[in-house]
């Protein structure tokens, strides 16, 4: 069949199939999935996810938006402190319902399948492209940048390198697991390094005296709400990744633990870099110079560096390169488990027969980036990728809110106070409705009519469990031509 018929379950019950799951990566069914991710290894995952393209292009759209240096300090402080609240929120969660798949295993097992369809519809198909096409134009940016000193980079060859960029990530991801993750680790030295570069770079401005930007700070603030909105949007985005943990709940050692210990590390320390980091782009150059820039790093390398401002570009180009990896390498998970519960075309929960790669999700969430990097621009793919990325976090926080209220006796062994889930949903509802309100732009509708279109889908394909014959025999072609084969999952 091209759908998986899937199995009713108590939302809520521990003893769920997914907890027996297949492992992809080592060819193997009915495979309980190891608990090898320590302490050490969660703070890595988190951080090193969340440091990617953001920091490098989002400052000059974070100030554009507010209008002064001293607030858009603010909103970088802020962001980092709601990624905290909805992280250790999202701890919680993952106490209780302690499984892999983040939001989606989340509104399956409290809301049912329905909306957990939608969120799997939509992350598929919009939001997960999204943000490995906005990570790959970031990328390509950089790459480009030295060969256009001086102007902006033609926004042809820009997206002609995201196009590459993802190509090249595509043939890495489907070749061989192990040589995917190698990528991801080379490359988080990288962003270490330019990050740090830059905080240096930055500190011995300040003790040189280069502080005439930060005088009269909060001149000319931006007042709009939609403004502060989009201005969040773009400041979130640098530090999405903050619920990446709950995407490996059942690899964790220990995850009661492991969990909330690893997200109070790691996205504090993220804040205090992100802010270390702006703090030195505004010493270097005046908000003029750069809300102008295309590359902020770049043009922070050239003032600071000089002769080597090469090493900036090269570190950056690197990084989000390996961000962009991390994005891809993950992108299928919950392809994968959506299609296992069957929430997606079985196509889509198969492996390649000899590479044991899940390729047909990667190949399908190639060619989704493929056409966004086509179709749109950095910042207008971060904003629609953080309206529909705010909407389905704030349904999860709701989530919790409910088994909070209503469930309070389920065994938990972290437990966030009230207060911090009601700031997040506060936040995520100011954040879908903010820009809507203000600035309400015809895409925000479309958006939104596509998360519904889902209906179409869910009604015959899973509620009524309906396979049509042609759909089987593409199914067939699709695994003939692919080279792959089902995986088997747990029958008890």
């Amino acid at each position: 069949s091209t759908m998986r018929e899937r199995k009713t379950a108590d939302p809520l019950n521990s003893a769920d199939p997914l907890h027996s799951s297949t492992d992809v990566s080592e060819g193997k069914e009915k495979l309980r999935l190891k608990q090898e991710v320590g302490l050490i290894s969660s703070v890595s995952l988190i951080a090193g996810t969340m440091i990617g393209s953001g920091i490098f292009m989002s400052p000059e759209w974070v100030l554009h938006h507010m209008g002064n240096p001293a607030s858009s300090l603010l909103i970088w402080a802020a962001c980092g402190l709601l990624a905290m609240f909805g992280a250790l929120s999202y701890a919680e969660l993952g106490t209780i319902i302690k499984e892999s798949g983040g939001e989606y295993i989340y509104i399956l097992r409290i809301f049912g399948s329905f909306p957990a369809f939608l969120f799997a519809y939509t992350s598929v198909i919009l939001v997960r492209p999204a943000g490995l096409a906005a990570v790959c134009l970031s990328f390509a940016e950089y790459a480009i940048a030295p060969f256009y000193p001086g102007c902006s980079s033609p926004q042809v060859a820009v997206k002609c390198t995201a196009a590459a960029c993802i190509l090249i990530l595509t043939i890495i991801n489907c070749l061989n697991v192990r040589l995917a993750t190698s990528v991801m680790n080379i490359f988080t030295a990288a962003k270490l390094l330019a990050l740090l570069v830059i905080v240096v770079g930055g500190l011995v401005l300040l003790a040189n005296g280069q502080t005439q930007n930060f005088q009269n700070g909060f001149q000319g603030t931006t007042a709009g709400v939609g403004a502060v909105g989009v201005a969040f949007y773009q400041g979130l985005w640098s530090y999405d990744g903050w619920n990446n943990l709950n995407y490996v709940t059942e690899e964790l050692k220990k995850p009661e633990v492991t969990l909330p210990r690893a997200l109070m590390i790691a996205i504090p320390l993220v804040t205090c870099l992100y802010l270390l980091v702006n703090v030195s782009y505004l010493a270097a150059m005046t908000p003029s110079e750069l809300l102008s820039s295309g590359a902020v790093a770049v043009t922070w390398g050239d003032k600071v560096l000089g002769s080597w401002a090469w090493l900036i570009s090269l570190s950056v180009a690197l990084s989000t390169f390996g961000s962009s990896n991390g994005t891809f390498f993950s992108g299928g998970r919950v392809c994968y488990i959506a299609a296992r519960e069957g929430h997606m075309p079985d196509i889509l929960s198969m492996a390649h027969v000899r590479c044991l790669t899940p390729s047909p999700a990667l190949l399908f969430t190639s060619a989704m980036s493929l056409i966004m990097i086509i179709s749109g621009n950095f910042t207008s793919i971060v904003n629609f990728f953080s309206f529909m990325a705010w909407f389905f976090y704030g349904m999860t926080i709701s989530g919790l809110l409910y088994l909070k209220i209503k469930k309070p006796e389920l065994p938990r062994s972290y437990k966030v106070p009230i207060i911090i889930p009601i700031i997040v949903l506060m936040a995520a509802v100011y954040l879908v409705l903010a820009p809507i309100i203000d600035q309400p732009q015809i895409e925000i509708l479309y958006i939104i009519l596509f998360i519904f279109s889902g209906i179409i889908f869910y009604v015959p394909l899973v509620h009524f469990k309906y396979h049509p014959r042609f759909l089987q025999k593409v199914t067939l072609h699709l695994q003939l031509l692919l080279e792959v084969a089902p995986t088997t999952r747990d029958a008890n």
